[in-house]
């Protein structure tokens, strides 16, 4: 069938609203009429080609829409289903089996490799190939979806383009706390970086029931919405001159868990400086190569450093929860996000890139 998508050509070309073939759903798989998408900043690094994935490609990868049609042996679903999806995973795997799909050992080969599960893409244009992203290339009309990564939304009073960034950003750092660190009631815990995913951890901080929780970024009006959400404490990077040791003063002898999500060396390592003894950090963000000291750093108090993908979230689970949290008014994502019609998707970008929005979601027509 011939669809709208929006298509990456180049590396760091704008994306061109075109015309594209996408075939129809096989075994295991849902046709799903895309209705929102969010913006992420691993679609930003697709973009400028920093990801294995071949370009030309249909990026996105926070896909929510209605189901359209079911491929042979799906059974789960049915035309007229509201869900959203996340990433894809092999379910054939050691860690599949063991559920956790976000170590899937295929993991990079199906979400950054151009093709599904199966190995094979559903798009092309005008004879080529185009590479699919994350299983879902959600910057478009329509997307075809291996059915076990989507995820239904039973709710009509749910807007689908609040659930549609759930699948990856606002998972990760929901995930990295309620998942991956499991922090104890009471407990503290700070958080650098105040972009989507640092947002979504500092709520979810709060539904854990932390006692401190600190927002670290760099803007004066994030901050402050940091603190709506659930900081009981901020700092600015830009005119702090040693956060890691404002943040022992704030705990009283340093945070019993830290999350980076900037990727950014200096962060990382001061996430690591503010522990407490037996403290852990959890390093989301892309971080390139840096040292460690081994003795002095980490193993002379008993810290932890981990890295988590996904918020270690299975999402037929997580993102139920989170639906219902927002339901509740206990986490209130949607104040984050900023909404575009699609055929605006490159300013919605744009505005992603430069920070004037926190989370850029768009919307395409029903």
């Amino acid at each position: 069938m011939k669809i709208i998508a929006a298509v990456t050509h180049e590396a760091g070309a704008k994306f061109a609203i075109e015309n594209v073939e996408l075939q129809e759903p096989k075994t295991g798989e849902i046709l799903v009429k895309v209705l929102a998408s969010g913006i992420c900043h691993t679609d930003v690094e697709g973009v400028e080609g920093h990801l294995p994935t071949a370009i030309p490609a249909v990026l996105g990868h926070e896909g929510a829409g209605e189901v359209v049609k079911v491929g042979p042996g799906v059974t789960e679903f049915q035309p007229g289903d509201r869900v959203g999806f996340s990433f894809a995973y092999c379910n054939a795997c050691a860690n599949c089996y063991a559920g956790r799909p976000a170590s899937c050992l295929k993991f990079n080969q199906i979400n950054f490799g151009g093709v599904l599960p199966d190995g094979t893409s559903r798009l092309s244009q005008n004879g080529r190939t185009l590479s699919m992203f994350f299983g879902q290339s959600s910057f478009a009309e329509y997307a075809v979806v291996a059915a076990q990564s989507a995820v239904k939304v039973p709710y009509d009073d749910v807007d689908l383009a609040v659930v549609a960034p759930m699948g990856c950003g606002i998972q990760t750092g929901a995930g990295t706390v309620l998942n991956a660190l499991k922090p104890e009631f009471g407990s503290s815990i700070a958080v650098f970086g105040c972009g989507t995913v640092g947002m979504s951890a500092i709520m979810a901080a709060r539904i854990a029931g932390c006692a401190k929780i600190i927002a670290v970024g760099g803007k004066d009006h994030t901050l402050a919405l940091a603190k709506e959400l659930g900081a009981t404490h901020t700092i600015n990077r830009k005119t702090c001159p040693d956060i890691a040791a404002e943040i022992k003063e704030i705990t009283g002898g340093g945070a019993n868990y830290s999350i980076d999500t900037s990727g950014n060396v200096n962060f990382v390592r001061a996430a690591l400086h503010c522990l407490a003894p037996l403290g852990v950090e959890a390093v989301v963000g892309i971080t390139p190569p840096m040292e460690i000291d081994m003795f002095g750093e980490l193993m002379a108090e008993g810290k932890t450093l981990t890295g988590v993908i996904e918020g270690a979230a299975v999402p037929k689970v997580f993102i139920p929860q989170m639906i219902e949290y927002y339901r509740q008014g206990r986490f209130p994502v949607d104040r984050i996000m900023q909404f575009y019609d699609f055929e605006d998707i490159n300013r919605a970008y744009e505005d992603s890139l430069s920070g004037k929005c926190i989370k850029a979601v768009v919307r395409m027509k029903k």
